[in-house]
C-alpha cells in the first residue's frame, strides 16, 4: 500500500514513471479526470494491496433514495450493508416511508451482496425532525408494539435485512426508556434473523452535558443493540469555526470512552465522506459553511492554484483560497486522514466502519479500506 504526496513539478505521468505503477491505475485510484491536473500537497493512492492476514470488518454506508445510481454502484462493492435513509413514524407508531420510493436501493444493494438496512429516525409526516416523537413513542407501549410490527412487515415483505435506529436529541428523562425501546426492537428483529444497530452521539464521558449527549447511555445502548455506530464527525460543521470534520485526536477520545462501556466487537467507527468550505472571516452565528465532497474539495484547490496543507494533530487536509474577493478555508478527507481513522479500527479491534454518507463519490477511500481490511 502506498500513498504519495504531490510535490512541485509532479505530473500524474511522472509519478507513474517514478513509482512503476501504470498511469491508468493512478488515474482510476484517485478518480482523476482530464487534463489530470494536480496540486502540491494532495495525497494520491498509488497502490492498495493489503496483507493477507489483515483484519476482517463489516462496513456500512448511508444513502438517501435520490442518490445518483452510478455513485451508489461505485460504493456498494465495498459495503457490507446499505442503510437507507430514512423512515419516520407517527405518534401512534405508524411507520412513514421515504417520500421517494426506495425499492431500487433495496434491490441494488442485494445485487452487490450488501444488506439493505431500514434506518429509523424521528421524522414526522411533514418530513421534519421532531424529537417530541421520541418522548411520545418510548413511553407508549401500544405505539412501540405497532411500530415494531410495521418494521417486521417491511423486513418480511420488502427484503430489508436489519434496522438502524438513528435518534438524536433524546431528552435526559427519556434515556432509560429509549434504551428499553431499542432492546424491544432488537428482540423482535433478531427473531426474524436480522440485526439492529443504534447510532451514538460522540461522547467522551458518562455525564457529558448537552442535549445531543445526555439521552444516549452508552452502556445501556451497547447492551440493547447488536451493534453501535459512533457518530465521530461534525466537529467542524456548518456553523462552527473552520476546522476538521473528524479530527483524529477527538475521534480517539470518543473511541476510548466507548470501549469502557461497550465491547469492541459491537462498535463501528463513523467516518465522514465530505468536507466544508467556510467563507472568511468567520463570524460566530453568521458564517455558514457549505458542505462539499472530498473530490470536489481537491478539485477546488486545483482550480484555484493553491497547495493543500495537512494538519498533523487532526490528521486532516485543509487549504485556503480566494474567489471573487472572498477568502475561503476548506477542510475535507483524503487517503491520509482515512488511513489514520482506519488505524484506530485496527488498534482497538473495532467491529467495523460506517460512512456518513454515500451521496458523493469516494473511490480512493474505499480502495484504501479494501486494502487495509477484509470486508465481510
Amino acid at each position: 500500500m502506498e500513498i504519495y504526496v504531490v510535490k512541485q513539478g509532479d505530473t500524474a505521468a511522472s509519478i507513474a514513471a517514478n513509482t512503476g505503477v501504470p498511469l491508468s491505475s493512478i488515474l482510476f485510484n484517485n478518480q482523476l479526470t482530464y487534463p489530470y491536473r494536480l496540486t502540491v500537497g494532495e495525497a494520491l493512492l498509488i497502490s492498495y494491496d493489503g496483507d493477507e492476514n489483515r483484519q476482517v470488518i463489516t462496513t456500512n454506508g448511508y444513502a438517501y433514495p435520490h442518490i445518483n445510481q452510478d455513485t451508489l454502484r461505485q460504493s456498494l462493492p465495498y459495503m457490507s450493508a446499505l442503510s437507507i435513509f430514512s423512515y419516520g413514524f407517527t405518534t401512534e407508531g405508524g411507520l412513514i416511508p421515504p417520500k421517494i420510493d426506495d425499492t431500487f436501493l433495496i434491490n441494488l444493494a442485494k445485487s452487490y451482496n450488501s444488506r439493505p438496512v431500514l434506518t429509523l429516525t424521528p421524522i414526522d409526516a411533514s418530513g421534519t425532525f421532531n424529537n417530541n416523537l421520541i418522548t411520545v413513542l418510548v413511553h407508549n407501549p401500544e405505539a412501540i408494539a405497532r411500530l415494531i410490527e410495521e418494521l417486521g412487515v417491511q423486513i418480511t415483505s420488502r427484503g430489508f435485512e436489519g434496522v438502524d435506529i438513528d435518534f438524536e436529541y433524546i431528552l435526559p428523562t427519556d434515556r432509560v426508556a429509549f434504551a428499553e425501546f431499542v432492546a424491544a426492537v432488537r428482540r423482535s428483529i433478531n427473531a426474524l434473523g436480522f440485526p439492529v444497530s443504534v447510532a451514538l452521539a460522540p461522547k467522551t464521558s458518562d455525564n457529558q452535558k448537552g442535549l445531543l449527549y445526555e439521552g444516549k447511555d452508552y452502556a445501556l445502548l451497547g447492551e440493547a443493540a447488536n451493534s453501535v455506530l459512533l457518530m465521530t464527525y461534525e466537529w467542524g460543521y456548518t456553523y462552527s469555526v473552520p476546522m476538521a470534520v473528524a479530527p483524529i485526536d477527538k475521534v480517539r477520545q470518543v473511541v476510548e470512552y466507548a470501549l469502557t462501556r461497550i465491547p469492541a466487537e459491537k462498535i463501528d467507527l463513523g467516518v465522514p465522506n465530505y468536507g466544508y468550505d467556510w467563507p472568511l472571516p468567520y463570524v460566530s452565528g453568521t458564517t455558514r459553511a457549505t458542505s462539499i465532497g472530498n473530490l470536489t474539495a481537491r478539485e477546488r484547490a486545483v482550480e484555484n492554484g493553491v497547495a493543500i496543507q495537512f494538519d498533523e494533530t487532526a490528521k486532516s487536509p485543509w487549504y485556503t483560497y480566494q474567489k471573487d474577493g472572498i477568502s475561503h478555508e476548506v477542510w475535507f478527507e483524503d487517503v491520509r486522514s482515512y488511513q489514520a481513522k482506519f488505524a484506530l479500527v485496527t488498534e482497538y479491534g473495532l467491529r467495523g466502519i460506517g460512512f456518513w454518507q454515500l451521496m458523493r463519490p469516494n473511490l480512493p477511500g474505499f480502495l484504501l479500506m479494501s486494502g487495509t481490511f477484509w470486508i465481510q
